[in-house]
């Protein structure tokens, strides 16, 4: 979360160009793509059990009715919101999207930009707090630590935002985060005024200057282009696994390949996947391969209009054989809750953490008639236990929550569960 979240919630305020008759029969033409490849493709034949037809009789007409771009976009978005699934959304050619309760707090020119401070931030107690320092970054340059509070960038109340957020239910976790996270970028070489509560009350201002986010370019199909890193350490001889995003697949395996090779005498091994939204699923069984030893294990299955595809999991060997823990939160989704669902049904891993996203639907996303993006599903996840993971997420065999005291004391709670269980895991076995 310390780069260009994906899909950030973006602070603008809406266009509001009239339409002209060709701009009327583009949206007319958009609305028409939009629920024919909802009835055509997706997983179920009634989407989301709705009388498909009926949802169509009932929104063409608001569209034809539609004075400007801002209306279609609005009707659309309450077509889609219907099927209660997250993954169908409009993306204005703009890149712009309202800011829900926080619109009218936001500043016209408050644009996400590529430049970075290297900070990761969490909501801990409604406030929004740092919990990591990107290594080499501006943040880190300028003393920033993990534990203090932001209260202000450059004159934005980021405190009063982070409780209009938590406040609301219909906001989740992982979306206010990005929302906030959006607050601390621009353009790089931008000068960024923070202020923070570093401990107890006691204010500290920083400034510093945006520099480019952490991690190499990666594009795939049309998702946007996504910075990606991996990092991979050992803590008291067990191996500790991060990265930012399941993308640019001919770098992260065979990463992630090396650090399993690195760490075969390892007493275990933690992969963190807090703050990653996911990328590309197959990646999952690539990596579960070096984790499992056993022919024709799956992590579960997509359901899909004409076809169901198995996540089955080809053995590589040598693979790591200890105990091995996952860590999630409220901003790992998709194909990190495919990941660790899978291998916490098999019994293959311990998750700590808390609860994830809950948003594990495969998505397209299409350039519509207007000029718009239009992501959709086109598959359903279910676990090899049986259960959905969309709208309901990995919930965590031990659930560990962070806090400011431990950041502060320059602890990970969540870290040290998995290492004492890890440690624990170790003895157990030293003792059969």
């Amino acid at each position: 979360m310390g780069t260009k979240p994906a899909l950030a919630l973006l602070f603008a305020l809406p266009l509001c160009a009239q339409s002209t008759p060709d701009s009327h029969r583009l949206n007319i033409d958009s609305f028409e793509k939009v629920w024919t490849t909802i009835r055509d493709k997706h997983w179920q034949k009634n989407p989301g059990g709705l009388d498909w037809q009926a949802i169509h009789e009932e929104f063409r007409p608001r569209i034809e009715r539609a004075k400007n771009i801002d209306e279609v976009r609005a009707i659309l978005k309450e077509m889609l919101g219907r099927l209660h699934q997250t993954h169908f959304g409009i993306l204005p050619a703009t890149l712009y999207e309202e800011a829900g309760p926080l619109a009218s707090a936001a500043s016209p020119d408050a644009i996400m930009g590529d430049g970075s401070a290297g900070i990761e931030l969490r909501m801990i107690d409604a406030q929004p707090v740092v919990t990591r320092i990107d290594p080499g970054s501006p943040a880190e340059r300028a003393g920033i630590k993990p534990g203090w509070a932001i209260l202000s960038a450059n004159g934005f109340d980021m405190q009063t935002a982070a409780r209009a957020l938590a406040a609301d239910p219909s906001i989740p976790e992982a979306m206010a985060t990005r929302a906030l996270l959006t607050r601390i970028t621009g353009p790089i070489g931008a000068k960024m005024q923070l202020a923070f509560d570093s401990s107890s009350g006691n204010k500290t201002e920083k400034q510093l200057s945006l520099g480019s986010p952490r991690g190499d370019v990666s594009d795939f199909g049309n998702l946007p282009s996504e910075r990606v890193w991996f990092e991979f350490r050992k803590i008291d001889n067990a191996g500790y696994i991060r990265f930012n995003y399941f993308l640019d697949l001919p770098h992260v395996i065979p990463k992630f390949g090396d650090a399993i090779q690195a760490c075969l005498n390892c007493n275990g091994l933690i992969i963190d996947l807090r703050g990653n939204p996911g990328g590309i699923g197959a990646m999952a069984m690539g990596m579960a391969g070096y984790l499992l030893d056993k022919e024709g294990q799956r992590l579960g299955t997509m359901v899909m209009r004409e076809a169901e595809i198995k996540f089955v999991v080809n053995p590589r060997f040598p693979g790591f054989e200890g105990p091995v823990a996952i860590l999630l939160d409220a901003c790992s989704a998709s194909t990190s809750e495919i990941f660790a669902g899978g291998l916490k049904d098999l019994g293959r891993a311990r998750v700590f953490g808390t609860k994830s996203e809950a948003a594990a639907l495969p998505s397209v996303i299409e350039r519509l008639p207007n000029g718009d993006g239009f992501q959709y599903a086109v598959g359903n996840y279910i676990s090899e236990g049986g259960r959905p993971l969309e709208g309901e997420g990995v919930t965590p065999d031990v659930e560990v929550k962070l806090t400011r005291a431990a950041l502060l004391a320059g602890r990970d709670p969540v870290i040290d569960a998995a290492m004492n269980w890890i440690k624990g895991a170790g003895a157990a076995k030293q003792a059969k």
